[in-house]
């Protein structure tokens, strides 16, 4: 079997990647950028003041950072919360390639008019420095590079509304003030008390500070989250809409906001805040005060290389990102054993030369793991508190066959399920029924070659190399195009098939108010909405009972992954950063698949069964990818286990 994706393509299909090609060597230059970027040589600024900022400072690390600081500069008094964000999907926002290649593929399908779109929300340090569009991350600033940062939010003092993050992030370095729920009381005593040896302005010494923490209200309310998490485009095309299913929901009737859900003690329910000190300077911590949690887990996760994601100071200043993904890890490179192969210092890259430095690279890497591994943890229970498995109930049984039934539930009060990217969302229920020999006599939601599930998304269905799953219940939502000359069909990407090939976004010429969407395209929702549920219903044959036996198991299982393999092999056509292939990056994205709950019961006649199993790291699925696929050699035994992806 290939190591690349499986698709099959049109001879025009291929015309189309080879211009790609030709016309944008993937990530590594832009695809589309604003004119007024300045050549990589420029070094300094031209009398930039936060009035002109403007003009161009992609690259001027230094410059760059004055107006932007990183969240580096936070992390010595803010440690808890630094820690907490820097594996967080805020803080993975612009390092994903799965993002980078999306991107940058709806900004070539589009012919350039989707421009900063997307990546206003996942980079708006790097869209205000008008950084390119569509760049390696190497060549970021590094504030740029962290994404959802931590300026991008206390930097901001106005109530914007669902403008699809096009917010205004006040500039100025370190000492420049900063905008938090509470104000600065903490603060100015901090600032008058010797124990913190405080400057709040660059001269002198002493720890630097911002001056002043200015009280910005929204930063508690659900309305600051729906800046960015309300996603309309300039088409009028409703890409996400958490922050409207959250306004009809139960939790907004009842007072509950996004931050009591998201960034309180237990990830995924209401519960409630953490009490201490919002800082700790040279050992000596300020008065406590309510602490949110800034990890946010969700159902992203990583697939970059570990040494440089999550965030992590140490590593940013050991090694360049170019230098760590030259860092083979899975080689075991600085772990003992591998070292006492005595390896031969031409087979490393000029960095990695040094044994000491490899050593202390793994010990970093390390870290990172350990980090990664806490994120997935907390990210399979807020994926368990979203998804509920209802009542499994069985029907008549004989040798003629039987047929069974199963509820999926929204397990929240606070939007539907998925929510967010919904389109590209993959959450799905595994259904094997065997014998008493242990023998398989039905399934649903297992994968193709690829590592999809066999809906109309897949590319081995679309062959027509293996049957659609017809018993499938998939809570992925679906991308409708109009045809050109009328009818719909489902689209990976929601970027209209055309004769024409130059298909554009743009304003719409007519009210959208009443239809709430573009004429040429829309999102066919399947997710759940609060208090709702969805059943799936299954039906076992007797030519497929025919040489069975019973009694007769049956396993359900909830699986939540990140996105679709397909999608990977839809953006693939411009590349990956971080030298990834699109095989790596579907591996990867398969092993965060996570089984949520599970059933696995003998059927009776008549049954009805509602304790499912929440299950946990030693959970081991009926179903393993490699006993399927044993063509395709993967990189873990279990695609369901707790693992962390990108190592």
């Amino acid at each position: 079997m290939s190591s690349t994706l499986h698709r099959t393509r049109t001879p025009i299909a291929w015309l189309f990647s080879a211009l790609l090609f030709v016309g944008c060597l993937g990530l590594a230059v832009s695809c589309v950028s604003h004119s007024s970027v300045p050549s990589p040589n420029v070094v300094a600024l031209q009398d930039t003041t936060p009035e002109n900022v403007h003009v161009g400072v992609f690259a001027d690390a230094e410059a760059a950072g004055q107006l932007y600081p990183s969240a580096r500069l936070c992390q010595p008094c803010h440690q808890k919360q630094y820690q907490e964000w820097a594996v967080s999907p805020h803080a993975y926002a612009q390092v994903s390639p799965v993002f980078q290649s999306f991107h940058a593929a709806v900004i070539y399908l589009t012919n350039g008019t989707n421009g900063d779109f997307c990546i206003r929300c996942h980079s708006p340090v790097g869209m205000a420095l008008e950084e390119p569009f569509s760049t390696e991350n190497a060549n970021r600033a590094e504030a740029a590079f962290e994404g959802i940062t931590c300026i991008v939010c206390h930097r901001v003092d106005q109530e914007y509304g669902k403008i699809s993050g096009r917010m205004k992030v006040h500039t100025g370095d370190l000492f420049a003030p900063v905008y938090g729920p509470g104000g600065d009381d903490n603060l100015q005593k901090a600032l008058a008390s010797n124990d913190f040896n405080l400057k709040s302005k660059p001269e002198g010494s002493g720890n630097p500070t911002h001056a002043n923490a200015k009280r910005f209200f929204q930063l508690t309310q659900p309305g600051f989250c729906g800046s960015c998490h309300d996603v309309l485009g300039n088409n009028a095309f409703r890409l996400e809409e958490a922050f409207s299913e959250y306004k009809a929901s139960p939790s907004a009737k009842n007072d509950e906001t996004c931050q009591d859900c998201h960034m309180a003690t237990v990830q995924g329910i209401v519960s409630d805040y953490e009490n201490g000190p919002a800082a700790v300077v040279a050992g000596n911590p300020t008065p406590d005060r309510r602490l949110t949690n800034h990890l946010m887990a969700g159902p992203d996760h990583s697939v970059a290389h570990p040494g440089i994601y999550p965030h992590n100071v140490d590593a940013s200043e050991f090694a360049t990102i170019r230098e760590w993904i030259a860092f083979d890890v899975d080689a075991g490179w600085g772990t003992t054993d591998f070292e006492r192969t005595n390896p031969s210092r031409d087979q490393f890259p000029e960095r990695w030369r040094s044994r000491e430095d490899r050593i202390e690279a793994r010990r970093l890497i390390d870290q990172n793991l350990e980090r990664l591994d806490y994120y997935m943890g907390e990210r399979r229970s807020v994926l368990q508190e979203g998804y509920r498995l209802g009542q499994l109930r069985v029907g008549e049984m004989s040798s003629g066959g039987f047929e069974f039934e199963v509820d999926l539930e929204n397990g929240t009060d606070g939007h539907g399920v998925p929510t967010g990217f919904i389109a590209e969302r993959v959450v799905f229920l595994r259904t094997v029924v065997t014998d008493a020999n242990g023998k398989q006599v039905f399934f649903s939601g297992d994968y193709d070659p690829n590592g999809d599930v066999r809906d109309s998304h897949s590319l081995y269905v679309h062959a027509g190399e293996l049957p659609m799953d017809e018993f499938l219940l998939s809570l992925q939502s679906k991308f409708i195009t109009t045809n050109v000359r009328g009818g719909e069909r489902e689209q990976v990407l929601a970027v209209n098939y055309s004769v024409d090939p130059l298909p554009f976004t743009r304003p719409p010429t007519s009210s959208r108010f009443l239809v709430g969407r573009p004429g040429g395209s829309r999102i066919h929702k399947l997710n759940i909405m609060p208090g709702d549920k969805r059943t799936a219903k299954y039906e076992v044959t007797a030519e497929q009972l025919a040489g069975t036996e019973g009694p007769y198991h049956v396993s359900v299982e909830v699986v939540a992954g990140m996105v679709p393999v397909n999608l990977i092999a839809e953006i693939s056509v411009v590349g990956f950063d971080y030298d990834l292939s699109a095989r790596e990056i579907a591996d990867r994205v398969l092993d965060g698949h996570v089984v949520l709950w599970a059933y696995d019961v003998e059927l009776q006649p008549g049954a009805v069964y509602s304790m499912p199993t929440r299950t946990g790291d030693d959970y081991v699925s009926k179903y393993t990818f490699e006993e399927q696929h044993p063509e395709r050699s993967h990189s873990t035994s279990e695609h369901d286990s707790h693992a962390s992806a990108g190592h």
